[in-house]
């Protein structure tokens, strides 16, 4: 039985974890600086303590609405090919123990934009943690 932690956080009605290993940080909303023709999903670049990162959009490559303008988006920093990415994220959760006996791959009856950003889920007491998986949402 091995163990893996969690970083948890919300997307819509959604409960989602990135494994602990991949997450930089998880920061407040920044101002974003918009860039022009940028591919869909790209919320725009921050400037994190002097190094520029990119910002995705989860919301947006999941198919979902956008949040309601009176609503900041929070950041979860993650690290795709050694480079911060800020995955644009509606709550923050907590860090949360999973063991690999939980997990099952998702079915194959689950369709939708963000079937394939998905790897599994973990089954938690009464809920499921959905397991993103961090290149494809960021390569979409």
């Amino acid at each position: 039985m091995s163990v893996t932690q969690f970083t948890t956080f919300y997307l819509d009605a959604f409960w989602l974890g990135v494994e602990v290993h991949r997450v930089q940080e998880v920061i407040r909303h920044q101002e974003m600086t918009p860039v022009p023709l940028a591919p869909h999903g790209t919320a725009g670049l921050i400037n994190l303590r002097g190094e520029v990162v990119t910002a995705i959009d989860v919301r947006t490559r999941f198919g979902l609405p956008p949040l309601p303008e009176d609503a900041t988006p929070m950041n979860v920093v993650v690290r795709v090919d050694d480079e911060p990415i800020s995955l644009l994220v509606d709550a923050i959760g907590d860090v949360e123990n999973v063991r690999s006996e939980q997990f099952e791959m998702p079915p194959e009856t689950l369709t939708g934009a963000g079937r394939a950003f998905i790897r599994g889920a973990y089954k938690m007491d009464g809920r499921l943690l959905l397991a993103l998986d961090v290149d494809r949402v960021v390569a979409a």
